[in-house]
């Protein structure tokens, strides 16, 4: 018994001297607080900066006043940087004074004629001096028009057609450098009628057709010959239209100067010309499409 009570003290002796002996647990260091993640902030988009105004000077035969005027209002939205400055008269006059030396950055022109006397691409037959004033490669044939035989209001005279003018007393034309001038006669030479008109001073001209629609309005004639787009806008009434084989294709070209200092903004003015919002302006007063 006693021995066994030994035996027990010495293994409780040896377990006591055995806790004894265990290293203490070393603390946890506590974590470190890290710092809250900051989103990197989004990059900034540049802004394109605006286009620099342009002024941009086009030179128009006068029978496009109404409807040019018009689309300078619709080009606002599409370039609000590009004031266009308008000149409207007659073609000769536009020509003349292109040739001058006249600012002028796009010229339109009311018949073929006067832009082939500024382009050098030409022969010596359409452009006698030798002229060189049309960017190669901008020229476009841009609309057709028609020309028209217009009377006052009640037509006094009883005009109908083109044939009744030999019965006038009075009619108004366009000066020879003006294009509807020149059509006519020619219409008129065809007809047979322009001696007769002539020698019997029966005719009154006008340097533009917006004095020949004037003469007609006020009655100062028994009728004129002006383009249909023209009598349109002017209210005139139209007895008649010039067929095919009494005068040429009435055809608008137009062309970038390779004197303008802003040959790109008026390309890209050019460009829109042809665009179906402004053709429908065009078309509204009785231009087409040139074919």
């Amino acid at each position: 018994m006693k021995k066994a009570v030994s035996v027990l003290i010495a293994l409780l002796l040896l377990f006591a001297a055995g806790c004894a002996t265990q290293p203490e647990a070393e603390p946890v260091p506590a974590a470190e607080p890290t710092a809250p993640t900051v989103a990197e902030p989004a990059p900034v988009p540049t802004e394109e900066p605006a286009p620099e105004p342009v002024e941009l000077v086009v030179f128009a035969a006068a029978s496009m006043t109404e409807t040019m005027t018009k689309i300078a209002e619709l080009y606002k939205a599409v370039a609000p940087e590009v004031t266009l400055v308008y000149n409207f008269d007659s073609s000769g006059t536009l020509k003349t004074q292109i040739k001058e030396g006249a600012d002028c950055d796009l010229f339109i022109s009311a018949a073929q004629k006067q832009m082939n006397e500024l382009d050098a691409s030409k022969d010596a037959e359409t452009n006698p001096d030798g002229l060189d004033f049309v960017l190669q490669g901008s020229r476009v044939n841009l609309l057709e028009n028609k020309v028209a035989l217009v009377v006052p209001e009640g037509n006094a005279a009883n005009i109908k057609a083109f044939a009744d003018i030999a019965n006038c007393e009075s009619i108004s034309l366009g000066n020879d450098d003006v294009p509807v001038g020149q059509y006519s006669k020619e219409i008129l030479t065809n007809l047979g009628l322009l001696e007769g008109l002539e020698k019997g001073k029966k005719i009154s001209y006008g340097s533009n057709v917006k004095e020949v629609t004037t003469q007609v309005s006020e009655g100062a004639v028994d009728c004129g010959i002006v383009y249909a787009t023209d009598a349109f806008s002017a209210g005139l009434e139209v007895v008649d239209l010039a067929a095919k084989d009494m005068c040429k294709q009435v055809i608008y070209p137009a062309a970038v100067l390779n004197i303008s200092k802003n040959p790109e903004v008026a390309q890209a003015f050019l460009d829109y010309l042809k665009t179906d919002e402004a053709m429908a302006v065009f078309q509204g007063v009785g231009f087409a499409p040139a074919s």
